[in-house]
């Protein structure tokens, strides 16, 4: 059914970096459905999020706001009722908005601006994970550890299949009903726990790839000691120290992360196949991303919380048919710039005043091949568990300056440098270089005044949180039963893994 105004399809993947599928040139992944998508659209090869954990990227990406303008601090910090989403903005504009998936609202309000939620989601809704920077880095709400690395591999299924064949069965029927039913435009958004850790897959997928041909790490391990001062924190902060990782447990994390990813890809296959047998694909606006990056082993490190490539950056695929010409486009994006596309594209180039201004712009420009005026920087911030100040990054051009409160910045040229592996921020030929990115990053922020804020809330948060025993619950419950089956109270890793079949004894963090 055309509608007069293009609808709007948001696929979300968890914890997909773009560097593992062939539309970002990796040569060994199968994702043809994600490269259909990209054949057809805009691949932006420069795409950031804005705070590399999943609630802060997810509420920075709805508001179209950085994470210190909304006061996102962490993975268990409570998302106003009064900040405009783009959910929001939708409605206002005619739009019917439903969301189908995770998306790890906090709080009382599980909707934000959504008419309609589809699905339970799969982690907490209530203050459990609340950081405590005094005790960090070793104080892990989440139960992180490096054991989904260690026991990586196959299983028959696990909480994040339940969950994301959930998903799909869900998102597909509501395309087939607003094909049958639906007089409005809709503001659908499809979001998938898949491909976050732990690392396992189904035999089906597993068997699509032959494990010696898995690549391993372009970036060795790097001892501890030499590490940045954020790289150490994480370092313990995801017990890196109390499991000893071999190769092979890095070639099987890998193995299961790129079945993941085509299971992924079918997923997309099948959503994308009900577009086109509806005809809702004409008339749409389709967008494919994530939340954030896995850093898969690259300089040793796993998982998200830095400003390294592998874990700040995202996949970022925008098409629609008749609108935008196929293409790739090397500018500098960010999540941020999703909400102001969204308003040009759904006003026809003429998007209505926001009720606060926005952080990002709108992509519509680069999507028709016009780069003029684009700023072409990135910003990215990180205050959550696992660190102990504000840390923030600014990407501009080939230079990537990272900042983290209390220890020295640093300098990153990514054009000689991809890997990231030569600190130049005390060049002497780069101290002009450095000293203005410096003074960009830290226009409009404080960090002294983000720490107050970030240590006040954590203690208000983690008080509340004791005194009730777990309580408010909060928790979105689409079935009966939901709470008892996914991630509440408990740590994300341990409720996984007691998910997993076959059960895989846990290890001790001696091995």
């Amino acid at each position: 059914m055309a509608t007069k105004k293009p609808n709007i399809l948001i696929i979300q993947a968890d914890q997909m970096a773009p560097q593992a599928l062939p539309t970002y040139g990796h040569g060994l992944v199968k994702a043809p459905n994600i490269q259909a998508l990209a054949d057809r659209g805009v691949v932006f090869e420069n795409a950031y999020c804005n705070f590399p954990l999943c609630v802060p990227s997810r509420y920075s990406m709805l508001a179209g706001r950085y994470t210190s303008n909304i006061a996102a601090w962490d993975n268990a910090i409570e998302m106003p009722s009064s900040l405009p989403t783009m959910a929001h903005y939708m409605n206002a504009l005619g739009y019917d908005s439903t969301l189908c998936g995770k998306m790890h609202f906090i709080g009382p309000d599980q909707l934000h601006g959504f008419k309609e939620r589809l699905t339970t989601d799969v982690y907490p809704s209530n203050f459990a994970w609340t950081p405590d920077w005094p005790n960090e880095p070793e104080y892990r709400p989440t139960g992180i550890d490096l054991r989904p690395v260690a026991q990586a591999g196959q299983c028959v299924r696990s909480l994040q299949i339940d969950y994301d064949d959930e998903v799909e069965f869900q998102g597909l029927q509501k395309i087939y009903d607003l094909a049958r039913y639906s007089e409005n435009p809709f503001f659908l958004v499809i979001s998938f726990t898949h491909p976050h850790s732990p690392f396992t897959t189904t035999a089906k997928y597993w068997d699509q790839y032959e494990h010696d041909d898995i690549d391993m790490p372009t970036v060795p391990a790097i001892p501890v000691d030499d590490l940045d001062e954020m790289g150490r924190w994480l370092y313990y902060a995801h017990g890196t120290h109390l499991n000893t990782i071999t190769d092979e447990h890095v070639r099987n994390a890998r193995h299961a992360y790129y079945g993941m990813i085509t299971y992924v890809d079918d997923k997309v296959g099948r959503i994308m196949a009900a577009m086109r047998e509806t005809g809702l694909d004409e008339n749409t606006l389709v967008i494919f991303t994530g939340d954030h990056g896995e850093m898969m082993g690259e300089r040793g490190m796993w998982y998200k919380q830095h400003f390294f490539e592998w874990s700040a950056r995202v996949p970022l695929i925008v098409g629609m048919p008749g609108t935008f010409a196929p293409g790739r486009d090397d500018s500098l994006v960010s999540l941020v710039d999703l909400l102001p596309t969204m308003l040009d594209v759904a006003s026809d180039g003429k998007p209505p005043e926001t009720v606060d201004p926005l952080d990002g712009d709108s992509l519509t420009g680069l999507l028709g091949g016009n780069r003029q005026g684009w700023k072409n920087e990135v910003i990215s911030e990180y205050t959550g568990e696992g660190v102990k100040a504000p840390c923030r990054m600014l990407r501009r051009g080939r230079y990537k300056y990272m900042y983290t409160h209390g220890h020295p910045g640093m300098l990153f040229d990514l054009e000689a440098d991809p890997n990231e592996l030569e600190n130049c921020v005390d060049h002497p030929d780069m101290a002009d270089t450095a000293a203005e990115l410096l003074d960009a990053l830290l226009d409009g922020w404080d960090p002294e005044a983000v720490n107050a804020e970030c240590l006040a809330s954590q203690r208000q948060r983690r008080f509340i949180h004791e005194a009730n025993g777990g309580e408010p619950y909060w928790a979105f419950e689409a079935r009966h039963g939901d709470g008892e089956r996914f991630v509440r109270n408990a740590g994300a890793a341990p409720t996984k893994a007691k998910a997993r079949f076959p059960f895989v004894e846990p290890l001790s963090h001696e091995q």
